[in-house]
């Protein structure tokens, strides 16, 4: 069959890409032509996939999108696919990956009636309805049980029209046999012993994860306890704001952003705690798979997996609504108790006992039987 997948943009260290690039593979594994509609690539493309660059300009990342979409919407129906595919909300999708969160319950928690009259929310809401109204016919990939209430009382979405994905975590995740000997060669690498802690944070957009919230909390332990910290920042975002921040707290030496990486494995074994206190997670692919490398997390409780670590016992839920003094508590405690090795612990068993790498081919069985109903009608 042939599928036509949409998306905004793809680079390669963002969750939602390496989620499209994995179902893209894995429908090409099974014999079937992708073919990808984009603004913009960056990093190599996979042989066998059909990468179609579409460019285009505006003043404003609203009408960027309004301009995108009306091109693929005039050009679908001459590449004679068996479904649509959508990464990003946008209208005439036969299937859309729910990566992100409810917009239209976000504004109305978050932002003024007067700001809902603007041309940004319109578009962004629209696209959203078209998507999630009871007279679309789009069917949703699911990541986040949590969300799915949010677009039913938002909009009405019929419960059909849900499939719930397992998480989808690369087995190199999977904490290894020789797990200690990588720990110590990373923190050999960048000359840390075992009395330092090392406190990780994986994941682009950087305000969006919370990193201010993170470097807040460090600056705020007692000096003995900071002291021995190092912070380990992993992701493409824009870091000016957030070094500027660490330089204002006295951590200029303790906080370090390396970018988009390609060890994150290494990493997740080397470290003490994983943080996200991000201000908004539809999922968070970080959590499970410092779990499954049977790292210790905390995290906001509003992220979409935060419940696994919950039930796994495998570190520490802030609540919401989010206050900082409260994330400055829980990360001394966590630092200056003993739970850690019974969190990790936790996080090790709980991926051994449920499904932590089903995503993607889950994913591919449901377009697969969408395109099946669509050449039946």
């Amino acid at each position: 069959m042939n599928f036509v997948f949409c998306l905004y943009g793809y680079f390669p260290f963002g969750g939602l890409q390496r989620d499209f690039l994995k179902i893209a593979s894995i429908a090409m594994e099974r014999g079937h032509t992708v073919r990808v509609l984009t603004m913009d690539w960056q990093g190599e493309k996979p042989a066998g996939l059909d990468v179609q660059l579409m460019p285009h300009s505006a003043i404003s990342n609203h009408r960027l999108c309004q301009k995108f979409t009306r091109t693929i919407t005039n050009l679908l129906p001459d590449l004679n696919c068996d479904a649509v595919v959508g990464f990003n909300k946008m209208p005439g999708l036969d299937v859309y990956y729910a990566a992100d969160s409810c917009y239209q319950a976000r504004m109305i928690d978050t932002r003024s009636a007067a700001y809902r009259l603007m041309g940004r929310y319109k578009t962004y809401a629209g696209f959203e309805k078209a998507v999630f109204s009871p007279e679309s016919k789009t069917e949703i990939l699911l990541l986040s049980p949590q969300e799915k209430q949010k677009f039913i009382d938002c909009y009405g979405t019929p419960d059909e029209r849900f499939h719930l994905l397992p998480p989808g975590i690369s087995k190199d995740r999977f904490r290894p046999a020789n797990a200690s000997s990588i720990r110590d060669e990373l923190r050999t690498e960048f000359a840390l012993s075992e009395d330092h802690i090392i406190l990780l944070m994986v994941g682009s957009a950087f305000q969006t994860k919370g990193v201010d919230r993170a470097i807040r909390a460090v600056a705020n332990l007692p000096e003995a306890l900071r002291n021995r910290v190092k912070m380990f920042v992993l992701g493409r975002s824009k870091i000016d704001a957030f070094s500027s921040l660490a330089k204002k707290m006295r951590l200029a030496d303790q906080v370090n952003f390396l970018g988009g990486r390609d060890d994150v494995p290494r990493f997740l074994l080397a470290a003490d705690l994983l943080l996200h206190p991000a201000r908004t997670e539809n999922t968070g692919t970080a959590l499970i798979e410092a779990m499954a490398a049977g790292l210790p997390v905390m995290v906001t409780e509003n992220c979409g997996y935060a419940f696994h670590v919950k039930e796994a016992g495998a570190g520490k839920l802030v609540p919401m609504p989010f206050q900082q003094e409260a994330l400055d508590k829980a990360l001394q405690e966590v630092l200056s108790g003993s739970e850690l090795r019974t969190f990790g612990e936790n996080g090790v068993k709980y991926a051994e006992r449920i499904d932590m790498t089903g995503l993607h081919d889950k994913a591919v069985d449901v377009i697969e039987a969408v395109a099946h109903r669509r050449k039946q009608r």
